[in-house]
């Protein structure tokens, strides 16, 4: 159930990622999301793809900021701003041509425009996301926490060792500004959560960092129909159960006021932790009982685990299987 919220101050979050993790799919449907409850919304990407606002706007490209002062031309503000599905703002910021110049750059010179432009006085957004990639959190791509543009900042993470590699290197870089008025931290966005064991991973890790899950996204196959067609699930698939996913994340980040320092794992102490999960995996992969893939789901005689996938996605992996050659098994 979508509920109304009235805002009475803008909010200003980022998303952090390591690159493929999801993020700016989860940003996407969270702003889509956001605009269904009559909020304006502006999502601000910060990757040098510059493929943020994607399915935002129906599988195009939109002009990024450094592109237009490359041309060379006076810019309009309205350039750079794209209204996209259901009147979230849209904006790329872009990077260097290939092989020349530091990526993180386009998100600086993006956010000094866009402040001297007076951007937010002007749309005044009711929610500003950054959509930033987060494999490093140093120069550019570090802006939204160093200076204090974004307010609270998630990471998007799945149980994956590089994921949460990412996002312990977040936490440094959270940590390390707190005190000079940096971004806080406010959650981690688990996503491609299928199974028990993965939850387990999630919350260890955040137990040993001192931070909080905020949602456990499942990986489905209406993100990946959905994505493409161009659209977002919230536009693509509205009525289905991975939209009321994204809506519930949407609702928790906009009432999480909650706002910490994190405590990160050094080097040696990531190391064991993850050695550690090998280990019981390993323990888990050689009993009778070991957790199964979720693609097995729809092996004759296999149980469901976690979240069930709807039936359309089963036909779908069941065609996949078929035109494979390799009836019931799919790798």
């Amino acid at each position: 159930m979508i509920k109304q919220i009235n805002m009475t101050e803008q909010r200003s979050i980022a998303i952090y990622g390591k690159g493929g993790i999801g993020k700016s799919t989860t940003s996407s449907n969270i702003s889509a999301a956001l605009s269904e409850l009559d909020l304006k919304v502006m999502q601000i990407g910060c990757d040098p793809k510059s493929d943020s606002t994607n399915t935002l706007r129906g599988g195009r490209f939109i002009p990024t900021v450094l592109d237009s002062l490359r041309s060379g031309k006076r810019i309009e503000t309205e350039e750079i701003i794209h209204e996209g599905f259901n009147g979230v703002l849209c904006v790329e910021a872009g990077g260097p041509e290939p092989g020349v110049g530091c990526a993180g750059r386009g998100i600086i010179t993006a956010i000094e425009l866009l402040k001297q432009r007076k951007v937010f006085e002007i749309y005044k957004p009711d929610v500003v996301i950054y959509d930033v990639l987060g494999d490093v959190v140093c120069g550019g791509f570090g802006t939204p926490i160093r200076e204090g543009v974004a307010e609270q900042v998630y990471t998007v993470s799945s149980s994956d060792f590089m994921a949460i590699y990412a996002a312990n290197n977040l936490f440094k870089g959270i940590k390390k500004y707190a005190n000079n008025g940096g971004a806080l931290f406010s959650g981690i966005i688990a996503n491609s959560i299928n199974l028990p064991i993965q939850e387990e991973i999630i919350e260890d890790f955040s137990d040993r960092t001192k931070t909080t899950v905020t949602e456990y996204v499942p990986r489905s196959l209406t993100v990946t129909r959905c994505e493409l067609e161009g659209k977002t699930v919230i536009e693509g698939a509205p009525k289905s159960e991975q939209a009321n996913v994204y809506r519930d994340l949407a609702q928790k980040v906009l009432s999480n006021w909650d706002k910490y320092v994190p405590s990160p794992l050094g080097v040696d102490q990531l190391k064991e932790w993850a050695e550690s999960w090998s280990d019981r995996l390993l323990e888990q992969r050689d009993t009778p009982q070991h957790v199964k893939c979720q693609l097995e789901c729809i092996v004759p005689g296999t149980e469901l685990l976690g979240n069930k996938p709807d039936v359309r996605e089963i036909d779908l992996l069941k065609a996949t299987t078929t035109k494979r050659g390799e009836k019931g098994k799919v790798v």
